[in-house]
């Protein structure tokens, strides 16, 4: 069996040593690069499965790095942020990354989300059976895996769409911070909060025509969100 390849894009000496050593000893091929430049010229002749990318570097910087990655790639992407900057986060997960891991970090809660990310990565949806979900002027089809609002086609991330479909399985329900965050990414993110309101405010971007005051993504303080639908639910979906 191949061993998953990891691309692990980092200036500093010493955290490629440290991170090829951990990965490899928990069954990952390791590449390497120092430069954003070097990494996008590996891309697509190594064809890792997941990228391990530092924000901060000579030259390109890694948000410059994963803009270009989207533009032609949809490998997971992992971000290394320096002390955890809330702005580097936020607009990581905009531009398409899949995870973040504030610097410095313990290595083996980096592969623990090494695998996390591979694993939605990997998941099949299970079929339906042609259900839709109308909340408002929203569309969403969980059998074609489409969503609409006001009749033009959204296109949303795996990440996002993951979120959107635990909602549209529990609409009209609460659910719980921990049920939404173990469901979609898994247990090692069950207690990232923070992680779980950038992904629901992309979303709210998406979908809401305010998102600053959503109608149909609902926050039910200190508790979870809720989606406010006004057509039949959907059978239960794919975990």
């Amino acid at each position: 069996m191949n061993k998953p390849l990891v691309l692990v894009v980092d200036d500093d000496h010493k955290i490629l040593r440290l991170v090829r050593i951990e990965l490899t000893a928990q069954g990952f091929g390791v590449s390497m690069a120092e430069r954003g430049e070097e990494a996008l010229q590996a891309i697509p002749r190594i064809r890792p499965e997941l990228v391990v990318l530092d924000i901060i570097m000579p030259g390109m910087d890694g948000l410059q790095v994963l803009k270009k990655i989207r533009e032609s790639s949809g490998v997971p992407v992992i971000l290394l942020t320096a002390k955890g900057t809330d702005s580097d986060k936020i607009m990581g997960l905009e531009l398409g990354a899949d995870d973040y891991l504030p610097k410095p970090f313990n290595p083996e809660e980096l592969t623990a989300r090494v695998r996390a990310v591979l694993r939605r990565s990997q998941v099949r949806e299970a079929p339906t059976t042609g259900n839709r979900l109308q909340c408002g002027d929203i569309v969403i089809d969980l059998a074609r895996r489409t969503v609409f609002v006001e009749e033009k086609p959204v296109v949303l991330s795996r990440t996002e769409w993951q979120l959107l479909q635990q909602l549209c399985s529990n609409a009209g329900r609460v659910m719980l911070h921990e049920d939404l965050l173990t469901r979609t990414w898994g247990p090692e993110y069950r207690d990232d909060l923070q992680y779980l309101r950038v992904w629901v405010s992309r979303l709210r971007q998406k979908l809401e025509k305010n998102p600053a005051e959503p109608r149909y993504i609902r926050t039910v303080q200190g508790i979870g969100y809720i989606l406010e639908a006004n057509s039949a639910s959907p059978t239960q979906a794919a975990s």
